[in-house]
């Protein structure tokens, strides 16, 4: 994710795309995961085997990365993207669903694993900010590529726990049923939905007003730092606060993030905007798992996961396609809309929409 976010849209713009380009490609690698990735999640809760489903997820994912490599013009890299978005898809809601039910079943702190994840997207983003400013854009391809090939690995070397009683029929119903489910669900996609403009366009922003690729890749990477801090210590903070208490410091978080990334590229303020991504992805992440973990069960935990990504994915790809059109027309602007997505997530929560177990 390291590579992915921060380098794959700068790829597509130094190919040749405009900004309505690269966001049509985007969003519709999002559909597209709306229908695979939900998929993808009841095929490993129905085989009862996560980890196989995960592996060929990112082995079929690393071939379409090198696509990108190779792809030329808006054709190649959207058939590239469409590919990529079908295989990956599943593969990092199966990875929080396993965890998550490893969390509960032996006891322990699920956010300090997530934590490792994190510092893991730091030095991927600033190698591949290094790495694209050296030898151009396209060489984050074939980092993407190894690194997913890596993820197929290390899939396979997850250890064997007992499986679920699997359920043969109805899981997507299941799931919905659950009001827990519904409500995290639209909180999580307003809020995780206004990063849309970030992750295809921050970078974009950043390179057009002069900032170096090496330091977009340190900006991203900075963004996960305290985000690493709020997982590994940030314990006794989520329990005091809960999963609607987290939500709202990630609402409010995103209301300023956003704020300051539509008025200002100076350095000085995007090192403070970065910061809070710890807020806006960290306490929100944090709040949905909390969610996840006490109110599905486990039987259907991987179709859950699946679902929910592709519930904030479906909000997420209206939003990219909308973000595409706003920075065409606004430039950094754009943003002021994905702090719209927070106040309407904050103004949910403060009429006491979340709760985690019900």
């Amino acid at each position: 994710m390291g590579v992915l976010l921060p380098f794959i849209p700068p790829l597509m713009a130094a190919a040749g795309l405009g900004a309505a380009e690269v966001a049509t490609i985007l969003a519709l690698g999002g559909a597209v995961r709306l229908v695979s990735g939900p998929l993808g999640g009841r095929l490993a809760d129905a085989l009862g085997r996560p980890r196989a489903v995960m592996a060929a997820g990112a082995l079929v994912a690393a071939c379409a990365a090198m696509l990108y490599g190779v792809a030329g013009g808006f054709a190649g890299l959207l058939a590239a993207n469409l590919v990529f978005a079908v295989a990956f898809a599943c593969v990092v809601p199966l990875g929080d669903a396993m965890a998550l039910r490893a969390a509960r079943a032996e006891s322990w702190d699920y956010a300090r694993v997530r934590a490792v994840g994190s510092a893991a997207f730091i030095v991927a983003a600033g190698a591949a900010g290094w790495v694209a400013e050296r030898a151009g854009a396209a060489s984050v391809a074939w980092l993407l590529a190894g690194a997913l090939f890596a993820a197929a690995l290390a899939a396979l070397r997850l250890p064997v726990s007992d499986a679920p009683t699997r359920r043969r029929g109805g899981a997507f119903r299941a799931v919905w049923a659950l009001p827990a489910f519904r409500r995290v669900l639209v909180v999580s996609a307003l809020i995780q939905g206004s990063h849309a403009a970030y992750y295809a366009f921050g970078s974009i922003h950043w390179e057009r007003t002069g900032v170096a690729p090496s330091v977009i890749g340190l900006l991203w990477a900075w963004s996960v730092v305290a985000e690493v801090a709020l997982f590994a210590w940030g314990r006794p903070l989520a329990e005091r606060l809960g999963a609607r208490g987290l939500a709202l410091v990630a609402a409010g978080a995103g209301l300023l993030r956003w704020g300051i990334t539509a008025q200002s590229v100076d350095l000085t303020a995007l090192v403070v905007a970065q910061a809070l991504h710890a807020l806006t992805f960290g306490a929100m992440h944090l709040a949905t798992m909390r969610v996840m973990q006490h109110a599905i069960p486990a039987q259907v935990a991987g179709t859950a996961q699946t679902l929910l990504a592709a519930g904030i994915g479906a909000v997420m790809m209206v939003a990219t396609l909308a973000a595409g059109w706003g920075y065409a027309a606004m430039g950094g602007g754009v943003f002021w809309g994905m702090a719209a997505m927070c106040g309407a997530g904050a103004a949910l929560l403060l009429r006491g929409w979340l709760a985690e177990r019900g």
